[in-house]
């Protein structure tokens, strides 16, 4: 027996990075997992190797920022299971410009990505959740708990993590104890998130040294969907080598 055996998981941004590293540990541990992102033929094949290899994995093509799509995806969901045990609202977006040279397009896509559609999410799958007193997990950033040294410029990245950190925090609250609502705070990732590859810059970022291993994220991503945490909610989880202490 899985930890996740009899689940019903949908993980979103889920066919690369950390959400790839989780739709594949969910499954292992016994979840059926819709991994949800826009690139179909990635997430067919993704999705058409972990079959393969014997695991309950289906990917849906569905843009987060688009309410209708995702109003098609809980469709979906509700007809082919019946029901929702958890969802890791793990899609996001990371741009990055000086003050001066943001535009209203890319303030409102970061926005839209990285906080609306989690809004969305919520409101759309949260009957589902309290029915089945199932687990939401929201991805957020270190970027969202403190700042950096100067020179920086994630304006808009780290204000929508701040921004989710709140809101989970108020999901919590307001849910409780029908649904668990936990914030992860992952530090630096090897995901393809990062435009600019040369990951060494990196390497004095934290106590570690290194880079996180997608997988050693969706690990801790495990841990708060699976009931190894049922008397965790409202928390901001940070897994970040002692990024946020250095």
């Amino acid at each position: 027996m899985g930890k996740l055996s009899g689940k019903v998981a949908l993980v979103t941004g889920g066919t690369s990075g950390i959400g790839g590293a989780s739709v594949e540990l969910f499954a292992v541990e016994g979840a059926s997992v819709i991994a949800v992102a826009r690139n179909t033929e990635r997430g067919e094949q993704f999705a058409s190797e972990l079959r393969i290899r014997g695991y309950s994995v289906e990917f849906y093509c569905c843009d987060v920022a688009n309410r209708l799509d995702l109003e098609k995806l809980k469709c979906y969901i509700e007809q082919k299971y019946g029901r929702l045990d958890i969802l890791f609202n793990n899609a996001g977006l990371l741009r990055t410009a000086a003050l001066e040279e943001i535009t209203d397009e890319d303030w409102d896509a970061m926005y839209d990505t990285n906080v609306k559609a989690v809004m969305h999410t919520c409101q759309l799958f949260f009957p589902m959740l309290k029915e089945a007193r199932g687990v939401v997990l929201n991805n957020a950033s270190i970027n969202g708990l403190h700042s950096y040294i100067k020179g920086v410029r994630s304006y808009m990245y780290a204000s929508t993590k701040s921004a989710l950190i709140q809101f989970t925090k108020y999901l919590a609250k307001n849910y409780a104890p029908d649904i668990r609502v936990n914030a992860l705070c992952p530090g630096i990732t090897v995901t393809n998130l990062f435009t600019n590859r040369d990951f060494s810059r990196f390497k004095d970022s934290n106590l570690l040294g290194r880079m996180a291993d997608p997988m050693e994220i969706a690990k801790v991503a495990l841990f708060l969907c699976s009931d190894d945490s049922s008397f965790i909610t409202g928390a901001t989880i940070v897994a970040d080598g002692g990024e946020t202490i250095k």
